[in-house]
């Protein structure tokens, strides 16, 4: 009854939106279903539940066609399309505003009916508790959401100003209230902040039950403590989730796409935000050894919050409950293992991962040979792509000049670059015909590793490649713990010459690559640095022996795409700013 109940209620809150002409403006039937919501704490949940919903990052979008990561071998493919001119301000695969919004609605009115509903009335403790558990989350659901808003949307202005998104922090009821304009930039990043620092200050570092009470929450009695704070509710936003995206909202202020003018401040402010988080888990020596493979079954398994230590792996901030799943297999599993092979890694991406010396392959240092290009790499290549050559479910995967459908150009399931994604998959799926099966995966929403690295990033620009401001590690430190993490051979004699914050800057920005990769970062880091969007896909091309790259997909990007459109349809229903060239 009680998730028939929850359903009613999210049901009931979309209905404000969704019955009629004016999704803002609640016909008479949603008045008298707001009553119900007031009365009935399942109905009031229900709100909060429907904001957690909308948030974009609780699922992988695999966006990376869309960038120099991957093609797709879909036609259909809506990154596919996007990268190859496509995209536009009315057909926009990266749009979060509608589901954002949506999101935003529901919290502000939760927020308005919170102190109202009878949690539980009979015990004034518990009551006050759960108002303020459920209150928190609200204002750090809202902070995530307008997070994805401010990093999809904002962008240069028509009218050439630095703007973010449309700020409502109440519920509206008329439409006119929602024509209010874009605020700048530094404005909205800075209302995100506000809700997750009220997230942070009302809520544990962590759900879970304890022993002894945190002295957060002195004087509450510990039973109540756990039924409230305690291990059911342990993937929820809580107050290091809300923390984590605060240092990733630091970090895209200071990235260079939003800080035209490499403000340093802004960069320290990145580095603190990031560092507060290690420092909890004691610094370098907290980045979790297996961390790289959170997705293989080992790290599966021990993940399982229903058995053994019922504790997650020390690599996770926030993720979703594991997922029972066989469809990204079904998708990208090369076609004689029954698979689609949707997700085609580049040679781009391929070339990125250095030898297994650490030295990148154009090094004269490195030992790279085009007649054995995979031999003696980076050991996390053979984790993130099958390539020609590889075994996968104990077959030999012949991705070029085969003559099964895995190889280039044999089928319209074959890779289209000679690579197929093997990372996030789950080699002990079956998709065989009639004998297909499932197994949990991990659908990551903020793990440590891309702490490190943000942290790596806005420190090598705030202090150089070995300042440590007050955390007592450096930008070095991270990349060498990570870098030795993945097996590179120790001493790492190449990240020994990189002594230049520039060089610096570079390797941060590749290891970020290779560690985040299909992950959907890339998409949106290649626009904060400013990067080129134009480079053409590349696959591998196998002659006589050697192995060289083509170009397979030519990009369509134009410069305005730096940044993302706000949706047509708002523009001319409300009148917005529209970001520059949509």
């Amino acid at each position: 009854m009680k998730s028939y109940r929850t359903l009613l209620g999210i049901f009931a809150a979309f209905m404000a939106f969704a019955a009629c002409d004016n999704p803002l403006e609640p016909e008479e039937i949603t008045r008298v279903n707001l009553d119900q919501i007031v009365s009935i704490p399942e109905y009031a949940e229900g709100l909060l539940s429907y904001g957690y919903a909308q948030i974009p990052g609780w699922s992988y979008k695999f966006d990376d066609p869309g960038t120099d990561d991957a093609v797709s071998n879909d036609p259909s493919n809506s990154y596919r399309k996007m990268a190859t001119g496509g995209w536009s301000s009315n057909s926009n695969a990266e749009d979060a505003w509608t589901a954002c919004y949506r999101g935003i609605m529901n919290i502000n009115r939760f927020l308005e009916v919170v102190n109202d509903v009878p949690w539980h009335l009979s015990n004034p403790a518990m009551h006050a508790a759960l108002i303020n558990r459920m209150t928190g989350e609200a204002y750090g659901v809202r902070g995530v959401l307008k997070y994805y808003l401010i990093r999809n949307h904002s962008g240069i202005g028509t009218d050439g100003n630095l703007l973010g998104i449309p700020l409502y922090n109440t519920f509206i009821e008329s439409l006119d209230d929602f024509k209010a304009p874009r605020e700048s930039f530094t404005a909205s990043v800075q209302s995100a902040i506000t809700d997750l620092e009220k997230a942070s200050q009302m809520l544990p570092d962590y759900f879970g039950d304890v022993a002894e009470v945190p002295s957060k929450f002195s004087g509450l009695d510990q039973t109540i403590y756990n039924l409230v704070y305690g291990s059911e509710k342990r993937q929820k936003l809580s107050g290091k989730v809300a923390e984590a995206y605060k240092a990733r909202l630091e970090l895209l202020a200071a990235s260079p796409a939003f800080n035209k003018s490499n403000d340093a401040s802004l960069w320290e402010a990145a580095a603190k935000a990031n560092g507060d988080l290690l420092k909890d888990i004691g610094g370098i020596s907290g980045l979790d050894p297996k961390g790289h493979q959170f997705w293989l079954k080992a790290q599966v398994d021990n993940a399982n919050l229903a058995s053994g230590d019922k504790t997650d792996i020390p690599e996770m901030i926030w993720r979703r409950p594991l997922s029972n799943i066989n469809t990204w297999e079904g998708n990208n599993f090369p076609p004689t293992l029954y698979g689609s092979g949707r997700i085609n890694p580049t040679q781009n991406l391929v070339d990125a991962f250095p030898m297994k010396n650490g030295y990148p392959i154009t090094a004269a240092e490195s030992g790279y040979d085009n007649t054995n290009p995979y031999a003696n790499r980076d050991p996390r290549l053979d984790l993130a792509v099958i390539y020609n050559g590889s075994t996968w479910k104990s077959t030999k995967i012949t991705t070029l000049n085969g003559t099964d459908d895995n190889s280039v150009g044999n089928s319209d399931y074959s890779t289209r670059t000679g690579y197929y994604l093997k990372k996030l998959l789950r080699e002990d799926v079956n998709m065989t015909t009639g004998k297909t099966t499932t197994q949990y995966h991990i659908i990551s929403v903020v793990r440590f590793t891309e702490i490190f690295l943000n942290y790596a990033e806005a420190a090598n620009e705030a202090w150089g490649p070995d300042g440590t401001g007050s955390y007592g590690f450096s930008a070095r430190d991270v990349i060498a713990a990570i870098r030795k993490r993945a097996g590179i051979t120790q001493p790492d004699a190449y990240l020994a010459t990189v002594t230049s914050k520039e060089k610096m800057r570079e390797l941060i920005r590749n290891e970020r690559r290779l560690e985040l990769c299909f992950e959907g970062f890339r998409f949106w880091d290649m626009r904060r640095w400013n990067l080129k969007l134009n480079e053409p896909a590349k696959g591998a091309v196998l002659t006589d022996g050697v192995y060289s790259s083509v170009d397979v997909e030519e990009r369509a990007y134009s410069d305005y795409m730096q940044y993302g459109p706000i949706p047509y349809s708002e523009v001319l229903k409300f009148g917005f700013v529209q970001n520059q060239g949509w």
